[in-house]
């Protein structure tokens, strides 16, 4: 079990830095075991990308749950979920973008539906008390988290991770009441976001 989460944690890293076509050889490396240890553990890439998507879904989802029990401002409480969201690497859910992904996987599907009631949650929760923006929905949140927490492509920046939380917060303070100018176009829906092209 415990290759099995090295494993995973690894292709999380990698995936948000190199993208899910990152060499499994390179995945096996930078978690410190064998191919024949990867492939044991996953029969092929989809079945790695999956566990990765689930476990980043999952692992947010729990991050929100506790910003909710522990925050009394309901800001702050939305704040911390970014924040932990970051942490997290969200941005490795990009896979899920990708039209090979396997969308209907039950395991997929319930982290998926449990992260997505989260962020509403917290986000309602802001917007009840008066602090969040109403022109705003989950979508928009979920492609501000996903975009401002990957490295820019072809960017060569290493260092990228001391800017997140920095975005996020710039982010995060456009989201709050009053607003101070009226954003173009409608709010992203999650129905939005998973609408092809």
């Amino acid at each position: 079990m415990r290759n099995r989460e090295r494993i995973v944690g690894a292709a999380r890293e990698m995936f948000v830095e190199l993208g899910p076509e990152v060499p499994l050889d390179e995945i096996a490396r930078r978690a410190g075991v064998g191919n024949a240890t990867v492939y044991r553990h996953f029969s092929d890439r989809s079945v790695l990308i999956r566990e990765v998507v689930c476990s980043v879904m999952d692992r947010t989802a729990e991050r929100a749950e506790e910003a909710l029990a522990e925050e009394a401002d309901a800001f702050q409480a939305l704040r911390r979920f970014v924040h932990a969201a970051a942490d997290e690497r969200i941005g490795a859910l990009c896979p899920m973008l990708s039209g090979t992904f396997d969308e209907e996987h039950s395991a997929l599907d319930g982290s998926r539906r449990r992260l997505e009631l989260r962020i509403a949650e917290v986000m309602e929760r802001a917007r009840a008390s008066g602090q969040l923006r109403t022109d705003i929905a989950v979508g928009d949140l979920f492609v501000a988290l996903s975009q401002l927490t990957r490295p820019l492509p072809g960017s060569g920046c290493a260092n990228f991770d001391q800017f997140v939380h920095r975005h996020l917060q710039l982010f995060l303070d456009g989201l709050q009441t009053p607003a101070r100018s009226e954003l173009p176009g409608s709010a992203a829906t999650l129905e939005d976001l998973r609408r092809p092209a």
